[in-house]
């Protein structure tokens, strides 16, 4: 019987392997497209909704870049197939097939696809403004050298969100900062004399005495596709919760308000 190796996977996130058909030999698949990849791929199909360009356009061919250099910062690791010109070309199209401007006269479009992009369509096609938007802050953390180390690995609790992966690990990172933490502590303490839970009430302190007096998760509020213009965050922009209210919040796509979350609870504990 053969020993398993202890060698742990080299495989980015989301990738797989399969065996080549012809060789036989084991070769690695690229990963499923992310929310971000969809949304730029969307967002270039509705620029150019009546003509779509080529796959040798220099439109796919710069999206195909701008993929290859979000896989890079992600650490997703690649070779040459990775969002190429063909890959760009054809997820770009797969968003034909919800077009009611394509489909009115009984084309259908390419038939393939991952449910993803029929939920991107649903939520975005519609709203041309906040799909702009929200293309715009992805590209700004692609290009942002500050992400290529310090974005952190996946968190497998942590739901995608909405605005996709790149998003949302910046999200986690600000959650994160040592100085918004401290400065929303010191504000709770100066208006509310105490660290409690915003959805739960929840207070470490009055549960673990003195070992719990610090305790306290800050969960930024601000919308993900503002994350990456910049600029001061504001108090009123974090919000305390307990750990396992802050995981709730992430737990599922979309993610909850801290005003959702608390509701929940009170219409639970009636």
């Amino acid at each position: 019987m053969p020993l398993k190796s202890n060698t742990p996977s080299l495989l980015p996130d989301n990738a797989s392997l399969t065996k080549d058909a012809v060789t036989g030999s084991t070769v690695k698949r690229n990963p499923v497209w992310s929310r971000d990849e969809l949304l730029l791929a969307l967002q270039l199909y509705l620029t150019h909704r009546s003509a779509p360009p080529s796959k040798d356009s220099p439109e796919v061919a710069a999206l195909s870049l701008t993929l290859n250099k979000m896989g890079t910062t992600l650490g997703l690791g690649h070779d040459g197939s990775y969002r190429n010109r063909n890959g760009v070309y054809m997820k770009m199209m797969n968003f034909r097939r919800f077009d009611p401007e394509y489909t009115k006269n009984g084309k259908v479009g390419l038939a393939r696809g991952n449910k993803d992009e029929e939920i991107v369509w649903a939520r975005y096609a519609g709203n041309p403004l906040e799909l702009s938007l929200v293309c715009r802050a992805i590209i700004q953390a692609i290009d942002d050298p500050l992400n290529g180390a310090g974005l952190g690995p996946e968190e497998p609790e942590v739901a995608e969100a909405e605005e996709g992966r790149i998003l949302t690990r910046m999200h986690r990172v600000r959650e994160r900062s040592r100085a918004l933490v401290l400065a929303a502590k010191a504000a709770a303490r100066k208006k509310y004399g105490r660290l409690c839970c915003e959805a739960c009430g929840f207070d470490f302190e009055a549960e673990y005495g003195n070992r719990g007096a610090n305790i306290i998760d800050v969960h930024h509020t601000r919308p993900l596709h503002s994350l990456a213009e910049g600029g001061i965050t504001r108090l009123d922009e974090l919000a305390l919760l307990c750990a396992n209210c802050h995981r709730v919040v992430h737990a599922s796509r979309p993610w909850l308000s801290v005003e959702e979350l608390a509701e929940i609870i009170k219409s639970e504990r009636r």
